[in-house]
C-alpha cells in the first residue's frame, strides 16, 4: 500500500484517544501541540496524562472503551493493550482511525517526526519498518539542530521586512532566493546562528537604502 502524505490542521478539531498508557501519552503529547481538542478514555493514566488532565488540557473519561465513544470524533487513535478492542474501535471510528502496531486496521499511519522549531520532518516506511523510521529521524536530528528552527522563524520576519522595504524587484528575487538557497545551510554551520543573522541583516539594510 502507498500511502498519501499530508499534513492536517487539528487545531480545535475533536480527537479521540483511547488508553492512556505511555503510548497513548506521546500520542496525547503530539496531539496537544497541534492544538487538538483531546478526549482521552481509559481506566487509567500515566503520571504525565494525569498532570495534562489536572491542567485541563485533556477531557479525561475514567472506564473503559463503549461503543459510540467515537462517534463525533474527526480522529481517532486506538492505543489499549487488546488488539481485539483496537480492531472494534477501528471499525466504528467514523473518519480518520490510527490503531497502535497495526498498519492494517488504520486508513493513515504516524510517521516519524523531527520538530525544529516551524520546521517539521516526517519519515514513514509505509509501515514496513518503524524502526528504520527512527532510525533516519535519529540521523536527520543530527544533521538538522535546533539552529534551524531558530533560522527559520528569523528568515520568515525577514521575508514580510524584504517584500515591504526592498523596491527593486530583481534584487528583492535574489534576496528571497539567497534566503532558502542550500548554500544558506551550509552558512549556518559554519558561521552559526548569530553570524548568519548578522550577514543578512546587513545585506537587507543595503538593498532598502
Amino acid at each position: 500500500m502507498s500511502y498519501y502524505p499530508v499534513y492536517l490542521n487539528l487545531a480545535g478539531r475533536k480527537v479521540v484517544v483511547i488508553g492512556g498508557g505511555k503510548v497513548a501519552e506521546r500520542k496525547v503529547l503530539r496531539l496537544l501541540r497541534a492544538g487538538a481538542d483531546v478526549t482521552v478514555i481509559s481506566p487509567t493514566l500515566t503520571k504525565r496524562l494525569l498532570k495534562e488532565k489536572e491542567k485541563k488540557t485533556i477531557l479525561f473519561k475514567r472506564r473503559p472503551y463503549r461503543s459510540g465513544d467515537v462517534r463525533n470524533g474527526f480522529l481517532v487513535i486506538a492505543a489499549t493493550d487488546s488488539p481485539e478492542l483496537n480492531s472494534k474501535i477501528a471499525g466504528e471510528a467514523p473518519a480518520l482511525v490510527n490503531v497502535v502496531d497495526a498498519p492494517s486496521e488504520c486508513n493513515f499511519i504516524v510517521p516519524s517526526v523531527v520538530e525544529r522549531g516551524d520546521l517539521v520532518l516526517a519519515v514513514s516506511t509505509g509501515g514496513m519498518s518503524p524502526a528504520l523510521a527512527k532510525a533516519i529521524r535519529q540521523e536527520l536530528e543530527e544533521i538538522y539542530g535546533r539552529e534551524v528552527g531558530i533560522y527559520l522563524r528569523f528568515a520568515g520576519t525577514v521575508r514580510k521586512r524584504a517584500l515591504a522595504c526592498i523596491k527593486d524587484s530583481r534584487k528583492r528575487e535574489r534576496f528571497l532566493k539567497g534566503l532558502a538557497s542550500p548554500g544558506v545551510l551550509k552558512r549556518l554551520r559554519t558561521i552559526g546562528i548569530s553570524g548568519l543573522k548578522e550577514s543578512i541583516e546587513k545585506r537587507l539594510s543595503a538593498l532598502s537604502s
